[in-house]
This record gives structure tokens, sequence and C-alpha cells, in this order.
């Protein structure tokens, strides 16, 4: 496994997140979707266990990545994950918990964007 790729990847969702979750991008509506509640815990801890997930699920991306595989499978790859299994997996549970179309748009959203940008480092980042 390429862990540099790995870690530029975890890093791309991590930056991602910031911008994707901003009030500059859907930050407002998103927060207004849960109510308003604001956001308990250390930010530390949240970050630092946001990163981590996103190292998990980078490894996990690299472990089903064909090698070999060309800059546009790995694009499609990225798409296949992101939305066909973690945006679908987060319709299914929103729609058991009543939550918003608004809000499944914008987190399934988000890991669809995540996984075509880890697509994207990977396919790019092939080894030489």
């Amino acid at each position: 496994m390429n862990y540099w790729a790995i870690l530029v990847a975890a890093a791309s969702s991590f930056l991602l997140g910031g911008l994707w979750y901003s009030p500059a991008l859907f930050g407002r509506i998103w927060n207004a979707e849960n109510g308003g509640q604001p956001q308990t815990g250390h930010p530390a801890k949240v970050f630092g266990v946001s990163f981590a997930f996103s190292v998990v699920a980078a490894v996990a991306f690299a472990a089903v990545l064909p090698a070999g595989t060309t800059l546009e499978g790995a694009l499609s790859l990225g798409l296949l994950i992101g939305f066909g299994l973690v945006a679908t997996s987060f319709g299914i549970n929103y729609q058991f918990s009543q939550r918003s179309y608004k809000l499944w748009l914008i987190d399934g959203g988000y890991h669809t964007v995540q996984f075509v940008l880890f697509g994207l480092v990977f396919g790019l980042w092939q080894p030489g």
C-alpha cells in the first residue's frame, strides 16, 4: 500500500469536510436540519477521531482498488463506493430516523465527493 497516498487521501477528506460543513457551503443548512443543536465534545477529540476514520476509509479504499487501475477506473470506484454504498446506506438510516432529504443530500454528497477524491488521489498516484 502507498502510505503517502493514504495520508494525502485522508487529508483531502478532512479538508473537504471542513469546507463542506462550513457556513460558506452547507454548514448553516446542515445545522438547521439537525435542529440547530451545537456540537458537543472537545474539538481536538472530534477532529482527531474524524481524521482517524478518514485514514481507515483511505486504507479500505486502497485495499479494494485493483493494482494498475487507471485514473478513470479509480474515479469510478470512488463514485461507486461513495454514492452506491455510503450515501445509500445513510439514506436507509435517514428514512428510519425520519431525517430530512436535505440532510441526506448534504451528508451523502460529502461522502460521495470524499471517495471520488480518494479515487483522484490514488488514480494519480500510481507506483512508478
